[in-house]
């Protein structure tokens, strides 16, 4: 009996979908390199570029530069660990489908909380950062905004009485367009998301202009004043505005020629972002000294504050504060659209209910699935404050960036056989360096952050121990390769690159 637990627990899901469609539905492959290269720049250029300066320069002084290039070395590790697991496993689900494929069903269920975690509890954060830019933008354009009963999440006070206000509106109400959105059809939603994109893209290069016209060379003296401790603690805060590549991955099977195409949009996201970050930075600090963005006061208003200063005129801070707004619309659309593929992943393997697997044959898109969790995190979104969110998103994806490289490792053993159209450089020092650049910024975390990690992964443990463990699709396979032979309809490859 414990031998059969166990191997019930280990058990890998094989490796089939080269040559032959999964189980029931199948979702349409009709994203391009471009659109899906948006999607990983729309899930991570959001609020932190934004305001990160206000927080990393202080620690680093000017070589907060060098920060930003060790944070994004750090990323690029990760991703070119996605862009070969996503080139040889081009599926919905992205880390866990990864993970149920080299480490097993229990280890599945585990990532699957992560990442569940990470993108459920990061959109719910990122609505309730988009309702106060919202409300600023109105003030500033029309001299009106929302009053804090309706854009303000309830807070615990004294006695158990809430104080704040009544319900975040805007925070419901981004969540519910992004879920409009996304019925409507995946296509749809990556061209609209381009668009962001280019357009928040547009006010950062913008900036960047800007920032470098007014140009001083003094404020890069003492470069290295903080030292190298002051360097790597500013790269911890830096990583985090990095976190969203992984988005890329979720979209495996709605990509075309995905083995070609993942990679390619990993890696060129990878390289967007890092460039506009680091442009964007050096104009910051080519207009400011350090000690600017060491005070408190300018904190918040961070880069509309050096543009109304090198210009003199406030349309500038305005043109910034609509970008954040799109920048953020763009960045809930995404993460939205990558919780619902994971839960799509689970649910065809069975762990959790089959609804989540069923796809509206109009618009090809999973209704149900989006309906659902849309309504879960506008909740979240509407009536929990932001500082509660944030500090549980960290390690949810550190766990998952660990899981992709520990899974090349294993998976270079196990199936040493299997196309991979893409390999990391440098194996096996590349995925090595990975776990280890994750495990050294996991340990810094809060008690309080792994307390909330560890109880939530033991309720989806108890979930699958109740439901997914009897349900789970591997369940009806005496040989689980039988699973290679399904009898629902098949999209044909060829056909769908057509």
């Amino acid at each position: 009996m414990a031998g059969t637990l166990v191997a019930q627990l280990l058990r890998r899901k094989p490796i089939v979908f080269q040559h032959h469609p999964h189980q029931g539905e199948e979702l349409p492959r009709n994203l391009t390199t471009f659109q899906l290269m948006m999607f990983g720049v729309g899930a991570t250029v959001g609020t932190g570029i934004f305001f990160v300066l206000g927080e990393a320069v202080p620690k680093a002084g000017p070589a907060v530069l060098v920060s930003f290039m060790i944070a994004g070395f750090a990323a690029g590790l990760s991703a070119l660990c996605y862009a070969e697991l996503a080139s040889a496993i081009p599926v919905s689900g992205s880390t866990y489908s990864y993970a149920y494929h080299a480490l097993g069903e229990i280890v599945a269920v585990i990532i699957a909380g992560c990442v569940l975690l990470e993108y459920g509890v990061a959109t719910g954060a990122v609505a309730v950062g988009w309702s106060g830019y919202f409300n600023e933008l109105l003030h500033e354009t029309i001299g009106w905004q929302l009053p804090d009963a309706l854009s303000v999440s309830p807070i615990p006070g004294t006695d158990h009485v809430p104080t704040g206000g009544i319900i975040n509106l805007p925070a419901v109400v981004l969540v519910l367009l992004c879920m409009l959105l996304l019925i409507r059809g995946a296509s749809e939603s990556a061209k609209i998301n381009a668009i962001m994109v280019m357009i928040k893209l547009t006010v950062l290069a913008l900036f960047s202009v800007i920032g470098f016209s007014a140009f001083n060379a003094d404020h890069f003296s003492n470069f290295f004043a903080k030292g190298f401790t002051g360097v790597s603690a500013a790269a911890g805060t830096i990583f985090f505005s990095f976190i969203g590549l992984d988005a890329v991955a979720t979209a495996g099977e709605e990509v075309k020629d995905p083995q070609k195409a993942l990679p390619r949009a990993i890696i060129g996201a990878l390289s967007i972002v890092s460039g506009i970050y680091l442009a964007v930075a050096g104009a910051g600090l080519a207009a400011k000294p350090a000690s600017f963005f060491a005070d408190k006061d300018n904190a918040d208003a961070g880069l509309a504050l050096i543009l109304k200063e090198i210009t003199g005129n406030e349309v500038w801070s305005t043109i910034l504060a609509a970008g954040a707004v799109i920048s953020i619309f763009s960045v809930t659309l995404v993460t939205l659209y990558g919780q619902t593929r994971i839960l799509f992943a689970v649910g065809r393997d069975g762990l959790i209910s089959k609804k989540f697997l069923e796809v509206n044959q109009r618009t090809m898109t999973p209704t149900f699935n989006t309906v659902v969790v849309s309504i879960v995190i506008a909740l979240i979104g509407g009536f929990v404050p932001a500082d509660y969110l944030w500090d549980t998103v960290s390690i949810g994806t550190l766990m998952a960036f660990s899981v992709v490289a520990i899974g090349i490792m294993v998976l270079r053993r196990t199936h040493p056989e299997l196309e991979r159209p893409f390999k990391v450089p440098g194996y096996p020092v590349t995925p090595i360096l990975t776990v280890a650049a994750c495990l050294y910024i996991m340990y810094g975390l809060a008690a309080i952050t792994w307390v909330i990690f560890l109880i939530w992964i033991v309720l989806c443990i108890a979930f699958y121990w109740l439901y997914g463990m009897r349900n789970a699709t591997l369940n009806h396979y005496s040989d689980p390769e039988e699973i290679a032979e399904p009898s629902g309809r098949r999209r044909d490859l060829e056909d769908d690159r057509g």
